[in-house]
């Protein structure tokens, strides 16, 4: 297979629906009991050395990321879905492979009066930033 010179090879590797239990808010009510928060992340990067050699190491393994990302909403709450998301963010980051990342943080239990289906947040990274 070959690709268009000068554009750059970016593959996508999406990781969605991910939920955790988080006590995360600004009212103490939230950061008592806690409430759902799930997250979505897509990764670019070039899968083809994964590919070409068959070898995890290549790419992203994407079950021990999702542990790490499970890991962070579970634990040291902030005050902010704007400061979580940017852990995450940067948690996605530390993958060699990963060019830039899309994190979006749902937090569809929050604390509003009237009906609603879901509030989220959504941040790009790239190692550039």
């Amino acid at each position: 297979m070959t690709r268009v010179t000068g554009e750059p090879t970016v593959d996508r590797l999406v990781l969605r629906g991910l939920r955790a239990h988080g006590h995360h808010g600004v009212l103490d009510s939230e950061r008592r009991e806690g409430q759902e928060f799930v997250v979505d992340v897509e990764l670019a990067l070039d899968t083809r050395p994964a590919a070409d050699t068959d070898d995890l190491s290549a790419t992203v393994h994407y079950g021990e990321l999702a542990e790490r990302l499970h890991t962070a909403v579970s634990s040291d709450p902030v005050r902010l879905i704007e400061t979580l998301a940017e852990r995450l963010a940067g948690i996605c980051l530390t993958e060699s492979a990963v060019k830039w990342v899309k994190v979006t943080v749902h937090k569809p239990g929050a604390p509003i009066s009237v009906p609603f289906d879901d509030v989220s947040l959504t941040i790009h990274r790239s190692r550039h930033d």
